[in-house]
């Protein structure tokens, strides 16, 4: 079975706009958009749901926040008490509010290291892994659409030159 894409290249990112909207209203699957710097708006316009790493960054922060007040209550009180500055070490509660500052930065920690390689792990980028990128001009000056090929190999091509594609090219993809 063959894989056939067509690769539309487009040198201005507002024709890569006007072009995902035409391709998306022709009904017509677009793999992925290379492009060499963030294009706003693009994810809305191509149709991809909104991210939920917000969610994992929240839990990461509450992760970050219990070993925080786990670590102070055993540290501070249970294992080693001791008068701080004529602070009594009796209950966690009473010295709580010296123990902000370590509950603010470990849940920061926690959360932006384990965000990271939440990141690496959903962007499947391990270390040694070769680049995907299907052209070395998409790094630099221009955009790259990736749109998969039905049996409708000439009007996908007459599609895009009409886009305003300066370069269409039908691949085989493995």
């Amino acid at each position: 079975m063959s894989n056939k894409v067509i690769h539309a290249i487009y040198n201005d990112d507002d024709i890569l706009m006007n072009a995902v909207k035409k391709t998306r209203a022709a009904h017509h699957h677009i793999e992925e958009v290379f492009s060499p710097f963030p294009v706003h708006g693009l994810d809305k316009a191509m149709g991809i749901a909104p991210t939920r790493l917000a969610i994992c960054a929240f839990l990461y922060g509450c992760v970050g926040i219990s070993v925080a007040t786990a670590m102070m209550n055993f540290i501070m009180i249970q294992d080693w008490p001791q008068d701080i500055g004529g602070k009594p070490s009796f209950s966690y509660i009473q010295n709580m509010p010296a123990f902000v500052p370590i509950m603010f930065e470990m849940t920061v920690f926690f959360a932006a290291h384990l965000m990271v390689i939440t990141f690496y792990m959903r962007s499947r980028l391990w270390p040694f892994k070769e680049a995907e990128n299907p052209d070395v001009r998409t790094t630099d000056d221009h955009f790259l659409m990736e749109v998969a090929v039905n049996e409708n190999e000439e009007e996908l091509v007459s599609f895009f030159q009409g886009t305003g594609a300066v370069e269409v090219k039908v691949i085989e993809k493995h």
